[in-house]
């Protein structure tokens, strides 16, 4: 009996230290290295799960930034709606959590989430990634940052530039200083983009509108049309100003999509999204 109670006591350790608080249980064979520290700040911790399904050569590797308009959420909130699906897709996911503004205003996130891409780019090796073959994604601010890290130049002065092979944009914002007045301002924004002097020329540095190119990785936009927290036409603009400058580009509409796409409307989109991610060559 003793024994018996010996190896439950040793099974549950196992599986705590495997499965932190706010994931499920993971599937059989998948690694959690969790807590990363990647800079300095208490808040600025990542988490890497690797695939249980060995592979030859190396995987490609994404980079899952949360959303919660850059004032809430966390890392830990991603797993049905992107961890795993990569996961399931043979890729490396580190999912980041950065300075939200309690802690940090405008433009800690941003400078947050490059050094994040700079440090799965310099640690690449060691989870057998390919650091040519890296993604970033991520949902409304999540999304907004993911554009962030592939959009910002070295002129931004806001970090090290990224290199990742493609970004996917839930339905991310696109002009930040929309959502500082008028009939788009929002209170996230407010709260991240506080009232000071050089505010709007700080918001037009955090907008990833301003740094639209033809040299950068192809990106993908998918917003729903009925989104009642960050105007569709966030998505549309962007979309629009990257073809116009030949960059990269494609947008998927949902039709009467709201701000958050329900597991069903997730499960039709994410072929579309692993299509467009195997013809610009990060997937084989």
């Amino acid at each position: 009996m003793v024994k018996r109670w010996a190896l439950f006591l040793a099974v549950s350790a196992g599986l705590t230290a495997q499965t932190p608080a706010g994931y499920p249980p993971l599937p059989q064979g998948v690694k959690l290295d969790a807590n990363i520290a990647y800079a300095q700040y208490a808040e600025t911790k990542l988490d890497v799960f690797t695939p249980a399904v060995a592979v030859q050569g190396k995987r490609p590797g994404v980079l899952v930034i949360h959303g919660g308009g850059w004032v809430g959420g966390q890392k830990e909130g991603q797993w049905d709606s992107m961890i795993r699906r990569y996961l399931e897709k043979g890729f490396v996911v580190a999912s980041v959590e950065y300075r939200l503004a309690k802690a940090a205003t405008a433009p800690a996130a941003v400078e947050d989430v490059l050094k994040a891409a700079e440090w799965c780019s310099r640690n690449a090796s060691k989870y057998n990634v390919d650091k040519k073959r890296i993604v970033a994604t991520g949902g409304s601010a999540g999304g907004h940052l993911s554009l962030m890290v592939g959009m910002t130049p070295k002129s931004a002065k806001l970090g090290k530039p990224a290199k990742v092979a493609a970004v996917v944009n839930f339905y991310g914002i696109t002009d930040v200083g929309d959502q500082l007045g008028g009939p788009n301002m929002r209170s996230y924004a407010t709260t991240w983009v506080p009232e000071k002097p050089g505010r709007l020329e700080l918001a037009r540095r955090v907008s990833p509108m301003t740094y639209v190119r033809r040299d950068l990785p192809p990106i993908l936009t998918l917003h729903g049309d009925a989104d009642p927290t960050v105007p569709y036409e966030h998505g549309v603009m962007l979309t629009k100003a990257l073809t116009k400058a030949k960059a990269r580009t494609e947008m998927i509409s949902v039709p009467k999509g709201r701000h958050g796409f329900p597991k069903e409307k997730l499960d039709e989109l994410y072929p579309q999204i692993f299509a467009f991610l195997q013809r610009h060559g990060v997937t084989k």
